[in-house]
């Protein structure tokens, strides 16, 4: 709730599938009014259609959030239907990975784009024009970055950088709002179950002249759980780190990860 009782505002950025759609279905149940957005217009509206007929209070654009005039619309179209952001849940991302020495370009300035600098651009926008540090709003940010962010991943290069540019980015944002109330923080993933952790399995099998299961059964292996972590599980987190209990943890990369990550 806002300081004046009205239910909060949240901004999803990829929301429709995903850990995304898990966010935005969990901040929605609890009474907070979100907009999200994705790049298909269909695939926005598709959802948007079904989680309304569900009793929830969800609205979306279509919007890529490697693009400043893009943000821009999207996060003037969320303020314009509900109000000021309370919470930001910048979710949108990509994978994208191989033998470095053979990345090329345009990939490279694509996972960045997509995973870091997108960061940068709603973030800004939703202080800016979204009204998250207004005096008085206790907002939340919260960035879903990577246990890749913070340990690497083979095959990887592009994404866990990213990923740790969002946690650096994370903390030295924590520190400078901390005066206002706002927090920031990181949900660093392990692996989760995903379409996109269907790509990735896609991708390993590929490269290593697999099978998409012999990948899945090596990555498990992997897990001290045993496991890949659920969407929902994920997003348990994100939604605890948006309540007023978690006033006090600002500036810090937690780990959803089955106990992959130890730091």
């Amino acid at each position: 709730m806002n300081a004046n009782g009205t239910p909060g505002v949240a901004l999803v950025t990829g929301g429709t599938s995903g850990i995304g759609l898990a966010v935005t279905k969990r901040l929605a149940g609890r009474g907070l009014r979100v907009f999200i957005c994705a790049r298909t217009a269909e695939n926005v509206a598709a959802t948007v259609k079904d989680l309304r007929d569900q009793g929830l209070d969800v609205h979306g654009a279509e919007g890529d959030v490697r693009s400043r005039e893009s943000v821009g619309r999207v996060v003037q179209a969320a303020v314009e239907r509900f109000g000021p952001l309370t919470v930001l849940v910048n979710n949108a991302g990509r994978s994208g990975g191989g033998i470095t020495a053979k990345i090329a370009d345009e990939l490279w300035y694509d996972v960045i784009d997509s995973n870091l600098n997108s960061v940068f651009l709603v973030t800004r926008e939703a202080l800016t024009t979204g009204g998250l540090d207004r005096a008085g709003n206790a907002g939340r940010i919260i960035n879903v970055a990577s246990t890749g962010g913070k340990q690497g991943v083979p095959l990887g290069a592009p994404y866990s950088a990213s990923k740790a540019g969002v946690i650096g980015f994370t903390k030295a944002l924590a520190k400078e709002l901390a005066a206002s109330g706002v927090t920031v923080n990181a949900v660093c993933p392990g692996y989760v179950e995903t379409p996109m952790a269907v790509r990735v399995r896609q991708a390993y099998a590929n490269t290593w002249d697999t099978t998409e299961d012999a990948v899945l059964s090596q990555f498990n292996d992997k897990i001290p759980l045993g496991r890949y972590s659920t969407p929902e599980e994920v997003a348990g987190l994100v939604d605890y780190l948006a309540t007023d209990t978690a006033a006090s943890i600002t500036a810090q990369a937690l780990n959803v990860c089955g106990g992959l990550g130890i730091y």
